[in-house]
């Protein structure tokens, strides 16, 4: 097992000094990721005696963390062996994500569960599913498969969707007694939808799909997505989802954007099939083009969105806060929009070239900032200015090493499904024990992914921009 007590034994042979890389050298990224990686599992202390494994120090005030992180943490370090082949961190990463699984195989353990939000769940659910697309190692026994914990997630999810509020969609926190429980936003329900799609894709599952285009239609008919593809935060129950929180943030619209992508893979291969075996009538093929189509125009719009509101020159940018005061969840969220949009140019290729030019232009900006820490590599999270702001900690990390895998793609496998390679196998009684609440428990604060909405909540109003305000 991986242990960071002893990481002096895993350090690449560098000298102390800024972050150094050939952008065109595959090479030289691969090593560079090998210098982010290890400095970001400094912060992990989950496999050390005494400690929980797969969670990042916290929830606050015990540390800056909260549960949801720990499932991104490990879909990234996923990607960085998918995308590098370096298997130092295989056996953390598939530890830590099998010890997080909960009693009924849900990611939805009783530590967390009084604080749980469908969008925390998700995380690790997309970092299973991830694990079931990559054929990261399979779980063997009696252990839950990667895909079986996908679908649990999602199961469990498609039985709190409701169509008698708002019309439809989720709500950001799973029990009424958290704050929250009366927001439907778009995180938890892009993460709903993103997993749906990849479902689909990987198990040609219909029913996912048709859930997947039910969501989406719910959430472009409560205008979170607006004419001009900007992607909003959410709106609140009481208002019918109509006081939409105009806060912008990349992560939502980038789940978005990868969740299109899916749909719009799934859609076309039925289409190619259908084409090849002549197995439908010229009316079916037509309907189905014409799906494919909508998906590639969803597709481009919010590239356009996503490049006019989240890159300043080509580097990717945090509007909603770096100008002002970010929160731990927000440091993190760059990571995950190069991570996704990478593999969009895998599986909607149109797009390869012009989101390519965008992952290499803003991860070049980023790698130079990483001169912070005792080793002078660290990373910040300001990348326009092109000068470490001073901050360090696991979000920034996993920012750059997504940035720099995400220029790794060219090398790498598409995701797999179960027709062309996948290992993981599904588990059709999944999901069939949700998590419940204990009566008389304390209510403790939350793991909040949904960052967007905090202000929202606290003030009944958007405080334009700046500033994030916790709970107390």
């Amino acid at each position: 097992m991986f242990d960071s007590r002893h990481l002096l034994w895993l350090a690449p042979a560098a000298v102390l000094g800024a972050l150094e890389v050939d952008l065109n050298s595959t090479d030289s990224i691969k090593n560079a990721a090998k210098e982010v990686a290890y400095d970001l599992m400094t912060y992990y202390h989950g496999n050390e005696s005494g400690m929980i494994p797969g969670i990042l120090p916290g929830p606050p005030p015990g540390g800056d963390y909260y549960w949801w992180q720990g499932g991104a943490l490990w879909g990234t370090m996923i990607d960085y062996w998918h995308f590098t082949g370096d298997e130092t961190y295989n056996d953390v990463t598939f530890d830590a994500m099998q010890f997080q699984v909960g009693k009924n195989r849900d990611y939805a353990p009783d530590n967390w569960t009084l604080s749980l939000g469908n969008d925390d769940q998700s995380f690790w659910g997309m970092s299973a599913m991830l694990a079931a697309e990559v054929n990261f190692r399979d779980p063997t026994g009696s252990d839950p498969s990667w895909l079986g914990l996908a679908q649990a997630v999602w199961t469990e999810q498609s039985t709190r969707y409701s169509s008698e509020d708002c019309g439809g969609g989720l709500r950001w926190q799973i029990f009424s007694t958290n704050k929250g429980y009366d927001y439907k936003n778009t995180i938890a329900n892009g993460c709903f939808f993103n997993m749906g799609a990849r479902l689909a894709r990987y198990t040609q599952n219909a029913t996912y799909a048709e859930w997947a285009e039910k969501t989406w239609d719910w959430i472009m008919s409560v205008k979170y997505i607006d004419d001009e593809w900007n992607v909003y935060d959410g709106g609140h129950v009481p208002y019918n989802c109509t006081d939409t929180n105009k806060q912008q943030y990349s992560y939502n619209a980038a789940i978005l954007l990868s969740g299109a992508a899916y749909m719009y893979d799934y859609v076309s291969d039925i289409l190619g099939d259908q084409r090849e075996e002549k197995k439908a009538t010229d009316r079916r093929i037509q309907q189905q083009t014409n799906k494919s189509k909508a998906w590639e125009d969803r597709i481009t719009g919010l590239i356009d969105g996503m490049e006019r509101v989240f890159f300043v020159n080509g580097t990717l940018y945090e509007p909603s806060c770096e100008a002002g005061v970010c929160s731990t969840d927000m440091l993190s969220f760059k990571g995950y929009v190069h991570r996704w949009l990478a593999v969009v140019t895998q599986i909607a290729p149109f797009t390869h070239d012009r989101v390519t030019a965008l992952l290499r232009s803003s991860t070049e900006a980023a790698v130079k900032q990483c001169t912070g820490g005792a080793n002078g590599r660290q990373c910040g999270f300001h990348w326009t200015t092109g000068v470490y702001d001073g901050v360090t900690g696991a979000g920034q990390q996993m920012n750059v090493l997504g940035a720099l895998s995400s220029l790794l793609v060219p090398e790498a496998k598409a995701p797999v499904t179960n027709a062309t390679g996948g290992t993981s196998v599904g588990d059709p009684n999944a999901g069939q024990n949700a998590p419940t609440l204990p009566e008389a428990a304390p209510v403790t604060q939350g793991d909040r992914a949904g960052a967007g909405i905090l202000t929202a909540l606290v003030l009944g109003t958007t405080i334009g921009g700046a500033m994030w305000m916790a709970f107390d």
